[in-house]
């Protein structure tokens, strides 16, 4: 039997303050998030949610050094930038704190010097890299070298972006430093570590023995991480962006931010109610944490492991990881801007806040990664929203206020039809509630919908605006049951897109219900009087979704062009002018051109140079075929010293260029000119 709790700590993994908020953060956590938060409050539990911004770490001190200013500018701009993108989207936070804080700081480092006096970290040397000429040891993210799984010459200490293999600095090929591009050396340096491997018995027996109801993605990987034996983990490293390490001889180093931010959320609690700790210490209270994939190991091993050190907290009782959602069939990336930034959209789209949680809820990654696609967005607005649950609220709005005036009609003697409708719903309640509370929002999203279904089928079936002149009683009563199903699914969505249940409520005249009373068929009395009808949905055009998908191949061609310009060879070493005059390069005209035989890549060309006519052998077999070389004009080097290739002896070189495809082309005059003129 299920245990029953007194309160409810929902936690929302903490955005990095580096940038915006994207389509994927709030599919994977805050969408999921919102609605659980949202139906808890209906119930009228004691519930908090808390979030705020990890304003820590090092991509914040990499974007800063980018731009020129300081880390607290980084994440002054994007805290306010994402706290205000969720307050516009109806995110129903108690609390949106941040770790730069005072009251975060001081949290954790308390949290960090009672492990340190208790002895529950070890302290060890090891040799890092360190870039001699910026004078500072280098984190993961500032050592960029080629992958060695793919080859990709632009991967992190951390992580390869383009295989998304996970790195450490050692394996890279060739590393060197991304803030002054030199080659790092070893330097030794000291650091503290929580030794996870005195928790795995803990961790086995908490996770693998008593937790098997998590998802199986959350429960998976767990377990794959105890399988193959915890390692100690550091929680302090060399940078000057964080929480100062609160001990002596720890000067130039920081709390490390994956021990920093977990404490954001006690942080926040603290700041939210001077109750907190009823919330995180007592067993009366349920913790849940909401992330995506990629924080499972910190909230399920790592950040439990550091509770367990500390004595005295709660442990989360579920933690319901999502997949990952991508965008047009391509990964969510933001450092290549491929992304559908939230504060944008809300933009490009008022009013249409709860079209983007109802879309990313019903395509929503909980169990694999999926795709969101513009078009998919537009169907399930046209579809879904405006031809179900917008059509059926306005049909029962307008009908009531044209025969009416807007009082709502008494019910009559019911019919046969009438209470299989109500028995159908008075159904789905509990299959809604069942599908919240197992974190299956997808599911849980179709049953809300199910009450607009019913109603729309249920007026589609009885025909009240026909039998409104031979038989008005009928229609009284159908009205009067399509009014209870409009109440009814106002309730049943508020927690996924709060602002159309607000809407209907107003439409209704009604004041917000309790979950307590979803299924009921008295929620409007007769004589009660609606408010005005009007249109809870509205078509999305063709355009509006053509200019996103322009906007996203403008993206993609950008990035296209950076990769291109990324393949350009670095600057040769400089030549004086004197050295560069040596060179002679005249305009030629191939006169002939043959294959040279037994080679695939060479062309033997003869070419008039205008001081004399000589064979030239170029490699340029595999780009040109020798009828295409007959009669232009070419630049040749004459002054190269000759050389013989295959028994011919080469007297200079055709000059080309080759792009980032590889294809050669010819480099040649706008227009014909005398042969032998000087290029220079």
């Amino acid at each position: 039997m299920a245990k029953e709790y007194k309160r409810y700590l929902v936690t929302s993994a903490l955005p990095y303050a580096n940038g915006p908020v994207h389509i994927g953060h709030l599919a994977g956590v805050y969408i999921p998030s919102d609605i659980y938060t949202r139906y808890l409050r209906l119930k009228g539990r004691d519930v908090i949610s808390v979030c705020g911004s990890d304003e820590h770490g090092v991509p914040i001190t990499i974007k800063a050094r980018k731009e020129g200013v300081a880390p607290q500018q980084i994440v002054d701009r994007y805290h306010e930038l994402i706290k205000r993108s969720f307050e516009r989207l109806g995110m129903s936070f108690d609390i949106y704190s941040r770790t730069s804080s005072p009251t975060h700081a001081k949290t954790a480092s308390d949290f960090f010097r009672k492990l340190y006096d208790e002895g529950k970290f070890i302290e060890k040397s090891s040799e890092q890299y360190y870039d001699e000429q910026a004078q500072t040891f280098l984190a993961d993210r500032y050592i960029v070298g080629t992958c060695p799984k793919c080859g990709n010459e632009r991967a992190y200490g951390d992580q390869c972006e383009k295989c998304g293999s996970t790195l450490s600095p050692d394996e890279l090929i060739d590393p060197h430093s991304a803030v002054s591009g030199s080659k790092p050396v070893k330097r030794e340096t000291k650091h503290w570590y929580l030794p996870l491997d005195r928790y795995e018995e803990f961790l086995r027996k908490w996770i693998l023995d008593g937790h098997k109801e998590w998802k199986s993605n959350v429960y998976g990987q767990c377990k794959s991480w105890l399988d193959g034996g915890l390692q100690p983990r550091a929680v302090s490293r060399d940078l000057d962006w964080g929480i100062p390490v609160p001990v002596e001889g720890a000067e130039g180093k920081v709390l490390y931010v994956w021990f920093d931010a977990p404490i954001g959320y006690i942080s926040a609690t603290k700041d939210l109610t001077p109750e907190w700790e009823k919330y995180w210490k007592s067993e009366d209270t349920k913790l849940v944490h909401f992330i995506g994939k990629d924080n499972i190991v910190f909230h399920c091993i790592v950040f439990p492991s550091m509770l367990e050190a500390h004595e005295g907290y709660i442990l989360p009782e579920n933690v319901p990881a999502n997949e990952f959602l991508n965008l047009e069939g391509d990964k969510i990336s933001t450092s290549r801007n491929w992304a559908v930034w939230l504060h944008e959209y809300l933009d490009e789209f008022p009013g249409k806040e709860d079209v983007l949680r109802y879309v990313l809820c019903a395509n929503a990654p909980e169990t694999k990664d999926n795709d969101f696609t513009w078009k998919d967005f537009q169907a399930r607005n046209n579809n879904e929203l405006v031809a179900v649950l917008g059509n059926f609220v306005n049909r029962a709005l307008v009908l009531t206020k044209k025969y009416y005036d807007g009082v709502v009609p008494a019910c009559g003697e019911l019919t046969d039809y009438d209470r299989q409708t109500v028995a159908e719903l008075s159904q789905i309640k509990g299959a809604l509630e069942h599908c919240i509370e197992s974190y299956r929002f997808r599911e849980a999203l179709k049953e809300a919908m199910n009450f607009a279904r019913i109603g729309n089928k249920y007026l589609a079936d009885t025909e009240p605006w026909k039998l409104i002149k031979t038989d008005p009683a009928r229609v009284a009563t159908i009205l009067h049951i399509a009014l209870q199903i409009t109440a009814d699914t106002a309730i049943a969505i508020e927690p996924f897109m709060p602002f159309s249940a607000a809407k209907i409520l107003g439409m209704l005249g009604a004041e917000r219900f309790d979950w307590e009373r979803l299924g009921a068929m008295d929620l409007v009395p007769a004589g009660h009087r609606i408010g005005e009808p009007s249109l809870l949905f509205e078509k999305i055009e063709d355009d509006a979704i053509r200019r996103q998908l322009d906007k996203l191949a403008a993206t993609k061609a950008e990035n296209a062009a950076a990769e291109k310009s990324k393949d350009i060879e670095s600057q040769k070493d400089n030549v004086t002018f004197d050295e560069f005059q040596k060179m002679d390069i005249r305009v030629g005209t191939v006169l002939a051109a043959e294959k040279v035989a037994k080679t695939k890549k060479l062309l033997k060309l003869t070419v008039d140079t205008g001081i004399d006519t000589r064979e030239i052998v170029s490699g340029i077999a595999e780009h040109f075929t020798p009828e295409q070389l007959i009669g232009r004009q070419v630049l040749v080097l004459v002054n190269l010293e000759p050389r013989e290739l295959r028994g011919i002896v080469s007297r200079g070189m055709i000059l080309m260029a080759e792009d980032a495809s590889g294809k050669l082309r010819l480099l040649q005059p706008d227009e014909a000119v005398n042969n032998g003129s000087l290029v220079g």
